[in-house]
């Protein structure tokens, strides 16, 4: 091999390694939900946000540098099928959402934790407070795209959701499991 063919094969190497390094691009499809499950009075409700956008979700399994998560949800459509508590989640005593209409979470970095499960590390900002939130990730690569779900566990009180008597965390727990089941389709 000449040196001219070695520096030629170096040079289409070091061009193919940012083509390598990026992670699969997707926008997020039909059918898919993000939702939260607490307890009020030691019973379990579920409840779904109707309205969220990812203006960046990309990833790649094998290169979890490369993969970055960029959220936000529209906090007024939360429902949890209850009249009384879906009327007085976007009030100022929980959401607030004439002060804070969005929830954001973008990601600052992708770990795998001792059972080799992948986390998505990032920041959550709900109800003007940013806190690190750590979501478990399930990606499964489909024909059509990928469908990817998400888990994890916060604190209300840490970001300021319930004030007054819903403060009081034997009426309503402190800790919300965030949850979400995602189609993919590629960009």
């Amino acid at each position: 091999m000449t040196l001219t063919t070695r520096r030629l094969s170096a040079l289409a190497f070091a061009l193919a390694l940012p083509l390598a390094a990026s992670a699969a691009d997707y926008n997020v499809g039909p059918g898919s939900t993000l939702g939260f499950s607490g307890k009020f009075q030691g019973q379990q409700f579920d409840g779904t946000f109707g309205k969220f956008t990812a203006s960046t979700i990309s990833y790649d399994a094998a290169n979890l540098a490369a993969s970055k998560f960029d959220v936000t949800v529209d906090m007024s459509t939360a429902k949890t099928g209850d009249g009384d508590r879906d009327n007085a989640l976007p009030g100022s005593d929980f959401f607030d959402t004439k002060k804070f209409a969005t929830a954001h979470y973008v990601t600052t970095g992708f770990s795998k934790n001792a059972k080799g499960d992948v986390i998505a590390n990032g920041n959550l900002t709900l109800h003007g407070v940013t806190k690190p939130v750590a979501l478990k990730v399930a990606f499964s690569p489909n024909a059509g795209g990928a469908r990817l779900s998400v888990t994890g566990t916060l604190k209300r009180l840490d970001f300021g959701v319930g004030s007054g008597e819903y403060k009081d965390t034997s009426t309503i727990a402190d800790e919300v499991l965030v949850n979400g089941s995602l189609n993919l389709l590629p960009k």
